[in-house]
C-alpha cells in the first residue's frame, strides 16, 4: 500500500513535465548523493545491479531518495530516472520522451481522440506490474495531459490559454 501511495505521489509530482527537457522534474526528498562511492558496500551493490538493468546508460548521476538510491541517466535519446533500493532492486523508473517513443497502439489511440493536437512530450512510468504513459498534447488554444494504463485513456489535465 505504501509503495502504491509513493508511486501515485510520484506521478502527481511529475504531471507538469514540459516538452522542454532542459528542466529537470523535481521529486520530493531528492538530494545529490554525497556518500563515498569506494567505501559504500550498499552503493557498490546498487551500481552493479544498475549496470545489469541499464547496460547502455550514459551520463549517470546519483542522488539519494529517502533511504534509496536514485539515478538520472540517458539511454540512446531518452532521459531516465530510476530508484533502486539498497539491495539494487529496481523500485521504479521513468523515461522521458516524445511522440516517436510512444508504442504504435498508444500513439494511434491518442491521435484518434486528439486529432488537431500535437504530442509535445511523453513520460513512461514503470513500477512493479504497472506501466503508465503520461502524454502532453497541445493545440492552438489549450494544453491537455492524458494518462494511458492498460490501453485505457483518461484526460487528467485540460488547460486553456
Amino acid at each position: 500500500m505504501q509503495v502504491k501511495l509513493k508511486f501515485t505521489g510520484l506521478i502527481a509530482s511529475v504531471l507538469m513535465f514540459s516538452s522542454s527537457f532542459s528542466q529537470v522534474s523535481q521529486v520530493k526528498n531528492v538530494e545529490p548523493f554525497a556518500g563515498k562511492v569506494s567505501s559504500s558496500n550498499d552503493f557498490s551493490n546498487v551500481v552493479i545491479e544498475f549496470h545489469k538493468l541499464f547496460s547502455n546508460a550514459g551520463n549517470v548521476s546519483w542522488y539519494s531518495v529517502d533511504k534509496n538510491f536514485g539515478a538520472s541517466f540517458t539511454v540512446d535519446d531518452l532521459m531516465y530516472r530510476a530508484v533502486l533500493n539498497r539491495r539494487g532492486k529496481l523500485i521504479y523508473k521513468i523515461a522521458y520522451g516524445k511522440e516517436k517513443h510512444l508504442p504504435v497502439a498508444i500513439r494511434k489511440m491518442v491521435k484518434s481522440s486528439y486529432v488537431e493536437f500535437v504530442i509535445t512530450a511523453a513520460a513512461f512510468f514503470e513500477d512493479h506490474n504497472r506501466k503508465i504513459w503520461l502524454i502532453n498534447l497541445s493545440d492552438e488554444s489549450r494544453d491537455v495531459t492524458v494518462r494511458v494504463e492498460d490501453l485505457e485513456m483518461s484526460e487528467i489535465l485540460n488547460k486553456k490559454f
